[in-house]
């Protein structure tokens, strides 16, 4: 894997509300030469100059933006972020992974927006929750049967955390995602619902497995929420990915 270790900026949502260029560069202190970020339209032009001036790139972006605004203000923050992978990160009703008219409609709601996307040199993905994998529709995934829905340009971004929690055996579903799989949540803890993440390698998930399964993958780490210091755990996830890369 030769693409920098990228942060979900979601990680650290109330340090950016408090001080949005100092958190940026202490990230970039923990050695992270990316971010994706959850809101490109959050002062898209502000947040470029910073990230410039940092060295940082950005992975992708989270752009639930694009199931409530104007669609093309929402693809020219991104542009201006200097992202080309734009994320569906929820917003679908949990009712729509149930049955197979709920995926059909879910996938024609992508494909539209992929098909405005490609005007703006951007592509459309999907991130799961444990919500798209607990159902099952003809004994997969919902997230899988989505998938065969889906254009070929609208890619997964696997929460391989979430995907366990829902019940996947998350290194086959991602051999099995291979060529739609273009970006990864890694991320550790207990392995349930409602308990606080830990840092990458600190807790159940079998990481090794996860990323040989997709190599070619961003590695995106991400805390939904965290019990110590959010800073600590980014540091150890990015040394643990690092040696565990290297290696």
């Amino acid at each position: 894997m030769t693409r920098p270790i990228s942060v979900q900026l979601y990680t650290v949502r109330h340090q950016l509300a408090e001080d949005r260029d100092g958190t940026l560069t202490r990230l970039a202190g923990l050695g992270y030469r990316a971010v994706e970020p959850f809101d490109p339209m959050a002062d898209p032009k502000g947040f470029r100059q910073v990230i410039d001036d940092l060295g940082l790139s950005v992975s992708s972006t989270h752009a639930y933006a694009l199931l409530g605004q104007e669609p093309a203000e929402v693809f020219e923050a991104i542009a201006t972020i200097g992202a080309d992978l734009a994320i569906i990160p929820g917003g679908i009703a949990h009712e729509e992974f149930t049955t197979a008219d709920g995926l059909a409609r879910t996938a024609g709601l992508l494909n539209d927006l992929a098909e405005q996307a490609s005007a703006h040199g951007t592509r459309i993905g999907y991130h799961n929750h444990w919500w798209e994998i607990e159902p099952r529709i003809d004994g997969r995934h919902a997230l899988e049967a989505l998938a065969d829905l889906l254009a070929p340009e609208v890619f997964l971004e696997i929460d391989t955390y979430w995907a366990a929690v829902g019940g996947a055996d998350v290194p086959a579903l991602l051999r099995r995602q291979a060529a739609r799989t273009l970006a990864l949540h890694v991320k550790d803890g207990p392995g349930v619902k409602d308990e606080p993440h830990t840092a990458v390698g600190a807790g159940v998930m079998p990481v090794p497995e996860i990323l040989a399964a997709a190599p070619d993958a961003w590695r995106i780490v991400e805390l939904d929420h965290c019990a110590g210091d959010v800073f600590a755990a980014l540091a150890d996830s990015h040394a643990y990915l690092t040696e565990l890369e290297s290696s």
